[in-house]
C-alpha cells in the first residue's frame, strides 16, 4: 500500500520550533559493513544544517550499533551492564564524528554526554543544553541515559521531553513504519499515521516498549523516516515525502 505525502504541521496541528533527531548507529555505516562512513556523516550534517537554516532548534541522539551494541555483547556472554557501557562509549564516538562534520561546514554544535568525560565533551546538564539551543547551537546528546539497560531510543525520548522538543524524528534506513519487514515482504503495508496503542498492540517495533510508552505518556509525536535520503530531514518537516507519524489519535 503506497503512502501519500502528509503535511506534518497540519496533521499535528503545531508549528514545531525545537526538534530532536534520533539517528541509528547503523545509518552512519553508509555502504560499509562496520564503523563510520565519513561521507554519510557529512551528508547527514548538511541535512541537519539545512533544517537549522529553516529556523529550527535541533537536538540529536545517535545510536552506537555501527560500532558496538550492548545486547549483542550480552548475547555472547558479556555482563549486560558492562556491555551497555561499551555501547554508550560507541555513541560518544559517533557524536564526535558528527560534531566534526558539522564544524567543517561552519555549524556550531556541542556534545553533551550522560557520562562525564572531561576534555572530550561537556557533561549533560539540562539547563546547559537549553542554553545552547537558545543560542542556535546544535546539541548532540551522547552516552544514552548514562545507565545500562536503556536503549538510545529511550534516551532520545527522554532528552526530547526534558528539553521541550515539539517532535522526535527517528531517522532509519526505511521510509516509515510497516506491518511487516518491507525488505522481505513486498506487500507489507505502510502506515501514514498510526497511534501509540496500535504500535504497542501490533508490536510494530518503532522503538522499544519503554520509549514508545514514554512518548505516549508525554504526548510526544514521533515521525519515522528514511535518514539515508538526502534532504529527507528537511522534507519531512515541510510535510513532503514518505514517512510515518505516531501520535495519540489518528484522523
Amino acid at each position: 500500500m503506497s503512502s501519500s505525502p502528509i503535511a506534518s504541521k497540519e496533521v499535528l496541528r503545531i508549528s514545531p520550533k525545537r526538534v530532536l533527531l534520533k539517528v541509528s548507529g547503523e545509518a552512519l555505516m553508509g555502504r560499509l559493513t562496520y564503523g563510520i562512513d565519513i561521507i554519510t556523516v557529512e551528508r547527514i550534517a548538511k541535512d541537519i544544517q539545512q533544517v537549522v537554516n529553516k529556523g529550527f532548534e535541533v537536538c540529536v541522539v545517535i545510536g552506537g550499533g555501527n560500532i558496538f551494541r550492548g545486547l549483542s555483547g550480552a548475547s555472547q556472554g558479556m555482563d549486560r551492564a558492562g556491555a551497555d557501557y561499551m555501547g554508550m562509549l560507541a555513541t560518544v564516538m559517533n557524536a564526535l564524528a558528527l560534531q566534526n562534520a558539522l564544524e567543517k561546514i561552519g555549524s556550531q554544535s556541542r556534545v553533551l554526554s550522560a557520562i562525564d568525560m572531561p576534555g572530550i565533551c561537556e557533561p549533560y546538564i539540562r539547563r546547559r543544553a537549553m542554553r545552547h539551543l537558545e543560542k542556535g547551537r546544535i546539541v548532540i546528546f551522547a552516552a544514552g541515559t548514562g545507565n545500562p539497560f536503556f536503549t538510545t531510543d529511550t534516551a532520545a525520548v527522554l532528552r526530547a521531553i526534558e528539553t521541550g522538543c515539539d517532535i522526535l524524528l527517528k531517522g532509519t534506513q526505511i521510509d516509515g513504519i510497516y506491518d511487516d519487514d518491507p525488505k522481505k515482504n513486498p506487500n507489507a503495508k505502510h502506515y501514514d499515521h498510526v497511534d501509540y496503542a496500535t504500535v504497542i498492540q501490533k508490536e510494530l517495533r518503532v522503538m522499544d516498549l519503554t520509549a514508545i510508552t514514554l512518548s505516549s505518556d508525554n504526548n510526544l509525536p514521533v515521525i519515522v523516516f528514511d535518514i539515508l535520503q538526502e534532504g529527507g530531514f528537511a522534507s519531512v518537516l515541510d510535510g513532503h515525502g514518505k514517512f510515518t507519524i505516531v501520535t495519540k489519535v489518528t484522523h
